[in-house]
């Protein structure tokens, strides 16, 4: 079937299955693995944020290489990349269970137990992530079809998030681990029935790094990346804020997270309206300044103001919807119009993983050992600890968030003035 071929409800199903498993594990290694290591086997914050930032900045140096790989295996046949991602499915279960049920927890072993299978199970899901966005990119189409295919992906994602977020509470890790595993087992065979791209021979099909020669894509980048770390660090310290600063019942942990999830996946289809009246590049601006809002006012909470933190659960995962949705879609637009698409789809998300995960270390890396340092440590009732954790999560990525809408508007200007606007 012709890549250019409208995408069907049948087909975004099957093509967007994997996302799901993909963001399902995504939540318990970004977000509540660190929380999990401090309470539960008393890793320090200073060390447990080193080892995180070590196996993060790790797995985003080797994504641009998967990518290449990943374009190298498309150049032989989409079902070339189906095997690969079976075995890396196999590799990814595999470590999840690892890394939540250690061998030991003697604090030297454990941390060299962390570090090993964080780097395994992140290259594990570094090679899945990339093939599947590269896959989807390579349908091609409008903006609008390119929207609906990284909808498609990231509306499954949202709903595997949903599900890792209730998971731990209502089953255990124990259960949570086998539902993931069953949902990627669910995910890969549905792959295997999506639409099938078209891969075009090119020269330029395993250039590394002719997508960081392209001015346009290293400005999108840089927007990507310091939006990213906006978004990472509330992500990171969530779970400590709603415990020591709203000082709420562990039993409120996943309304809020799934408040934030679901209403990200409700806001899709509404961001994809907007996109169709105002283009991809406002629509993001939008939901940047939805999210600055949220933050500000979160900034204002304290002990006890549970539902309040759950109206900006909602109207900071409203915002979410553009982060996952459009920059995906700014990407494959991005690609089509340098003339790479067919050719370099694995390099370019190889790129954009790397940054993804580049925002990751960094949030975890430098905000836990920063918060160690202003005196804040999980458990905390001091004042001064309290509002450094305020002010890390609730003010910090604000800043972040408003240097990136800067860069964006001018992004749009420079495109508008080249006739490339979103």
């Amino acid at each position: 079937m012709h890549s250019d071929t409208p995408i069907s409800t049948r087909q975004g199903l099957a093509y967007g299955a994997m996302g799901l498993p993909l963001a399902f594990v995504a939540l318990p290694l970004y977000v509540i693995l660190p929380n999990h290591y401090a309470t539960a086997f008393g890793m320090p914050l200073a060390a447990l944020g080193l080892v995180l930032l070590g196996a993060r900045l790790l797995d985003a140096v080797i994504d641009p290489f998967i990518g290449r790989w990943c374009d190298r295996l498309f150049a032989r046949s989409p079902r070339q990349i189906l095997v690969m991602a079976a075995f890396a499915a196999l590799v990814l279960a595999a470590g999840f269970g690892l890394l939540f049920f250690p061998a030991t927890r003697e604090p030297q072993l454990l941390l060299v137990w962390a570090s090993v299978f964080l780097v395994i199970t992140y290259a594990a899901y570094s090679a899945l992530s990339v093939a599947h966005q590269s896959w989807g990119a390579m349908l091609g189409g409008d903006d609008m079809q390119r929207s609906r295919i990284v909808a498609w992906r990231e509306g499954l994602a949202l709903v595997g998030v949903v599900l890792a977020s209730v998971a731990p509470v209502a089953i255990g890790l124990p259960g949570t681990w086998i539902l993931f595993s069953a949902c990627l087992a669910v995910g890969w065979l549905a792959w295997r029935r999506a639409l099938r791209p078209v891969a075009l021979p090119s020269a330029q099909r395993h250039n590394l790094w002719r997508p960081l020669q392209m001015p346009r894509f290293r400005r999108l980048l840089g927007i990507f990346v310091l939006n990213g770390i906006a978004s990472a660090i509330p992500a990171t310290l969530v779970l400590f804020f709603v415990q020591d600063r709203l000082q709420a019942s562990r039993a409120l942990e996943p309304v809020f997270l799934g408040t934030y999830f679901v209403c990200a996946a409700a806001s899709m289809p509404l961001w994809l309206q907007l996109v169709r009246r105002i283009g991809l590049t406002r629509s993001w601006l939008c939901g940047m300044l939805v999210a600055v809002t949220a933050f500000v006012w979160a900034a204002t909470l304290g002990t006890g103001d549970t539902v309040a933190f759950i109206l900006v659960c909602a109207a900071s995962g409203v915002a979410l919807g553009t982060d996952l949705a459009l920059p995906g879609a700014m990407l494959a637009g991005l690609i089509a119009n340098a003339g790479h698409r067919g050719h370099l789809e694995g390099a370019y998300f190889g790129w954009w993983n790397f940054a993804t995960k580049l925002n990751l270390a960094l949030a975890a890396g430098l905000a836990l050992p920063l918060l160690a340092l202003f005196g804040y440590a999980p458990g905390a009732r001091d004042a001064g600890a309290l509002n450094a954790l305020t002010m890390a999560y609730c003010l910090l990525p604000c800043l972040l968030k408003l240097a990136a809408a800067t860069l964006l508007y001018r992004y749009h200007r420079q495109s508008a003035t080249s006739g490339e606007a979103a």
